[in-house]
C-alpha cells in the first residue's frame, strides 16, 4: 500500500487569508504567532471553511476491501479509479504479515490480537491461513486468465477477482476534508489496513501545513 502526493495547493497562511478576508485583511498584516493563534481558534471552534481553500491530490494503491471504506468519505474530495472494464494487467493481491482473531466481547467492528504464525483449529485440522489464502488467490487469478483467454470482456472477467486486489486511484480534496478523513481512520476502532493510508496521507499534510494540520488533528 502507498499514496503518493501528486500536487497541492495553497499553505497555512492561505487558511488565515481565506478567515481574514471578511475584515480585509491578509495573513501578511499579521505576526506568525497570531496567525498561527487564529487557525487553532477557528479549528477549535469548528470554523472549517477556510480549511477548505487548501487542496492535495494523491495517487493511491490499496486492496480494494480499503478503497470501498475509505471512498464512503464523499464530502469534498473528487476519486478517479483504475477500471478493469478498460484494463487487464496482470493483478496484484494484498498479503497480510499478520492475521487477526475477531475482537472479544459484543464488539462487532475492528480485530482482536494477532493469530500465532497464522494457524487456527478447524475440527480436528489446524489450519494455516496464509498458505490457505495464497491458494485462494492463486485460484482466482487462473480463473481470470482463463476467461481472458477465451475472449470474456474483460468488464465480466474481473468477476472472478477478490476484494484483496490491488486498486488505484487519484483522490483529491480539501485540506479538511482529509482531515476528517485522517481523524477518524487513524481512530480508536479503525481497520488497521485503512490506517496505514491515513498515517500516509496526515505525513504528507502535516508537511505542507503544519500549523493547520496540528490544529486539526487536535481538536
Amino acid at each position: 500500500m502507498e499514496v503518493t502526493l501528486i500536487d497541492w495547493m495553497g499553505s497555512d497562511n492561505t487558511v488565515a487569508d481565506s478567515a481574514r478576508v471578511s475584515f480585509d485583511k491578509e495573513a501578511s498584516n499579521y505576526s506568525d504567532e497570531q496567525n498561527e493563534k487564529l487557525i487553532h481558534y477557528l479549528a477549535k471552534h469548528n470554523h472549517w471553511s477556510p480549511f477548505s481553500h487548501c487542496f492535495l491530490q494523491f495517487r493511491v494503491k490499496a486492496p480494494i476491501f480499503i478503497a470501498r471504506q475509505l471512498q464512503k468519505h464523499t464530502v469534498g474530495l473528487a476519486w478517479n479509479e483504475i477500471s478493469r472494464r478498460y484494463v487487464d494487467f496482470e493483478p496484484e493481491f494484498y498479503v497480510p504479515e499478520t492475521w487477526r482473531s475477531r475482537p472479544e466481547g459484543s464488539v462487532k467492528q475492528g480485530s482482536g490480537g494477532n493469530i500465532e504464525d497464522g494457524i487456527v483449529k478447524y475440527g480436528f485440522e489446524s489450519i494455516h491461513l496464509p498458505t490457505d489464502y495464497e491458494e485462494y488467490i492463486r485460484m482466482c487469478a487462473d480463473q481470470y486468465y482463463f476467461l481472458l483467454s477465451v475472449n470474456v470482456a474483460p468488464e465480466q472477467a474481473r468477476m472472478v477477482l477478490p476484494q484483496s486486489m490491488y486498486t488505484e486511484w487519484y483522490w483529491s480534496g480539501s485540506l479538511y476534508a482529509f482531515a476528517r478523513i485522517c481523524n477518524q481512520r487513524l481512530g480508536e476502532g479503525a481497520q488497521k489496513e485503512a490506517g496505514i493510508i491515513a498515517q500516509e496521507i496526515s505525513e504528507h499534510c502535516e508537511e505542507l501545513f503544519p500549523v493547520s494540520w496540528k490544529a486539526l488533528t487536535n481538536y
